[in-house]
């Protein structure tokens, strides 16, 4: 259905097909605070764990083009993206469920796998979802919305584990793998919400239907594997200015990210507790922490989201990613020298307002940029611009982390070549807040993100 004859919809029905994002947030924010403890409790050394994280990544850089291209050609009587989102979100409520009854880093690390597959699956599509369902003028509340959802959704999956030891749970109560109870509590509510939050947001939102033209015209396109490899090899070829230029800044600004998750609570633990053991109880403490710092960020995103559509609007959404990103950068790069958590909340706002707009002023100026026939396959296409840098970490942060060389799964060694970051996660966020600082330069390269800019795919036809 082309732009002018889609339905303006209301805010609170705007709320209702997003609320299907909160679920599939919760799920990554349970990733992002707890996977790599989940690992060192099975016995990972922290050099090896951006090659263990390698899951989403991956599978983000080969599913989501290739979801992004199916959902594109799909004509069936479910939609073109809604059999997508279901199916990503059964295998993201049994990855949940299961995770935290991982026995061995096998296990945990095949279970994260299929709960990545999951994610990447219901992901892309659920972006395509916004950009289908709403006009054009409706696309920056859209996309906003969806990261006020994200911060809402991760705020309260970093924030429960906190919540049930406040109301009695032993944060030392561990199972027989050294995997504390309240992790098990927790996945397992992350795993009905996934669900639920999806089925709901289908329900009440259904796509709208195609006519007659569209559908003829995607019944035409060559269909099969190769045909969809081609078509995403096609619109490689074919991309926006916009979207080639937001590349540089998605390679500072996911390496600076990822980092940043992967080893707060470690720099937190040493910062704050002042202990590297994984099984101490004051790792545990860092675990809780880093949880209710994070929902606290989570929360300034949530706020920040709406906040930043008319400034957005204004200034142009460009201009406010780069402010936003050099604010999460300077957060990052003070963290590491707070020694009280209660003190840790004062740079976590910068960090809070990068991740608000994370979520959502790059869509805004990527959904302005690409052609809405193709707007699958150049959503999947621009998270290859996100997971990029996160399997750049693998294979380059733990060659610089240094302190004791590791063995992973008994197969290989990793070396340290340049002891740059000398075993200390506090200097990894450092690194991180230094490619943040980085994205928010590189940002303002991009001329469609500033006000009166029209982004060539979005000008009006000549008559």
């Amino acid at each position: 259905m082309t732009g002018d004859r889609k339905p303006h919809l209301p805010f609170f029905r705007i709320l209702e097909m997003n609320l299907g994002f909160l679920g599939l947030q919760f799920s990554f924010g349970l990733q992002q605070g707890n996977m790599a403890p989940i690992y060192s409790y099975l016995g990972a050394k922290e050099a090896e764990l951006p090659l263990l994280l390698l899951a989403g990544p991956l599978t983000g850089l080969i599913v989501q083009p290739i979801i992004g291209a199916l959902s594109d050609r799909t004509t069936g009587r479910w939609g073109r993206r809604t059999p997508y989102f279901l199916f990503g979100a059964v295998l993201c409520a049994l990855g949940l469920f299961f995770i935290p009854l991982s026995n061995s880093l096998l296990m945990a690390l095949s279970l994260l796998w299929l709960l990545d597959a999951g994610n990447n699956i219901t992901m892309e599509p659920y972006r395509a979802y916004v950009s289908d369902r709403l006009s054009p003028p409706q696309h920056e509340i859209g996309f906003l919305t969806q990261s006020a959802f994200t911060g809402l959704a991760q705020m309260l999956a970093f924030l429960t584990p906190a919540i049930l030891v406040f109301f009695g749970m032993n944060q030392d109560w561990v199972d027989a793998h050294g995997i504390p109870y309240t992790a098990r509590v927790v996945f397992m509510i992350g795993s009905a919400l996934s669900l639920a939050t999806i089925l709901y947001s289908v329900k009440r939102v259904p796509e709208l239907p195609l006519d007659a033209a569209e559908i003829a015209a995607m019944r035409a396109k060559p269909r099969g594997v190769a045909a969809t490899f081609a078509e995403i090899a096609e619109a490689i070829r074919d991309m926006p200015p916009a979207m080639r230029k937001l590349g540089l800044m998605s390679l500072f600004q996911w390496y600076g990210m990822a980092a940043y998750w992967g080893y707060v609570v470690y720099s937190i633990g040493r910062s704050v507790y002042h202990t590297a053991d994984p099984l101490s109880s004051g790792f545990h403490s860092a675990v809780l922490t880093n949880g209710v710092m994070a929902a606290f960020y989570n929360g300034i995103a949530f706020v920040s989201a709406f906040l930043m559509v008319p400034v957005a609007k204004r200034i142009g959404p460009g201009v406010v990613h780069a402010a936003c990103l050099a604010l999460g950068g300077i957060g990052m790069l003070v963290l590491p020298h707070v020694g009280s958590a209660t003190m840790l909340f004062l740079p976590a706002i910068g960090i809070g307002l990068a991740w608000g707009s994370i979520m959502g002023n790059p869509y805004v100026i990527l959904a302005g940029s690409i052609p809405p026939e193709r707007t699958g396959v150049y959503m999947g296409i621009f998270n290859m611009m996100i997971v990029i840098p996160m399997i750049l970490i693998a294979f380059t942060l733990p060659l610089i982390y240094g302190g004791e060389p590791v063995t992973v799964f008994g197969l290989f060694t990793i070396p340290t070549v340049v002891d740059v970051l000398h075993g200390d996660p506090r200097n990894v966020l450092t690194l991180s807040g230094l490619m943040m600082v980085a994205a928010a330069g590189s940002v303002l390269w991009v001329r469609e993100g500033r006000r009166g800019v029209i982004a060539p795919s979005s000008r009006p036809a000549l008559s």
